[in-house]
């Protein structure tokens, strides 16, 4: 039952060539699993498919020289396909992210899923539900190609669930089994997308023994996790996306 890893790039050994990952990270890098990024580049598996609310930051907020640790790694590596996202593009057009300059040369798709959509899409995933009905998107570009439905009188698109071959998920501590806690905002995609893949991979800050974790804090139980790595703490910032100090 011990799920741990000895390092990120063993638990990440069969991320295949076209595989679907989903990604926490809401606003930034907070809440996302970065050196399961870094490992992930490193392996270099081309065509993949990234499920994230954003598709990476600019430089906003980020020390001169330096660019954060996201999936924007990814994208400017080439190993990106496919974005499906809420928040593809950057806080201002004057700091395009990796993702806007790909998109503009085409280089890359994107599914804009509205965010709350997106949270329920993952939802369902998890729980086996193939489908649902919402009003967000009706009369937009959202709606185009979808089926849609009238009920009480108003229109409702069929949304269909987001399930993944992979998530990396970052976590304050997990126990050897697989229970985890989170802190802060870590917790906004993180539970969902725990449960919406066929394998979940987690980067904690901290491993604990059974019985180390409280249960009453426990967010997402083990069931939902496969593997366990231990975060090294290293800087969410990297001085270039290919350098070989963060390896």
């Amino acid at each position: 039952m011990d799920k741990v890893y000895p390092n990120q790039i063993e638990s990440i050994s069969d991320i295949h060539d076209g595989a679907s990952v989903m990604m926490d990270g809401f606003g930034g890098p907070g809440g996302m699993a970065q050196e399961l990024i870094l490992a992930l580049r490193d392996r270099n598996v081309r065509d993949l498919t990234l499920i994230s609310n954003s598709a990476g930051v600019g430089t906003f907020g980020v020390p001169q020289g330096k660019r954060s640790v996201t999936h924007g790694i990814l994208i400017e590596n080439g190993q990106v396909k496919k974005m499906i996202a809420s928040f593809p593009v950057g806080r201002s057009p004057s700091d395009p992210t990796p993702f806007e300059l790909a998109y503009r040369s085409s280089k890359i798709e994107l599914e804009l899923v509205p965010q709350g959509t997106l949270a329920e899409r993952i939802r369902i995933g998890g729980a086996g539900i193939a489908a649902f009905y919402t009003p967000t998107g009706v009369g937009t570009p959202v709606a185009e190609g979808k089926e849609s439905k009238i009920i009480d009188d108003r229109e409702y698109l069929l949304e269909h669930a987001l399930v993944a071959d992979f998530a990396f998920i970052h976590a304050e501590i997990a126990d050897t089994l697989g229970n985890l806690k989170y802190k802060g905002t870590s917790r906004n995609f993180n539970m969902a997308m725990a449960t919406a893949a066929n394998i979940t991979i987690v980067e904690a800050d901290q491993i604990v023994e059974p019985g180390g974790l409280d249960p009453e804090i426990v967010a997402t139980p083990g069931i939902y996790v496969n593997r366990i790595v231990k975060r090294n703490q290293r800087s969410i910032y990297t001085e270039n996306a290919t350098s070989e100090n963060d390896r």
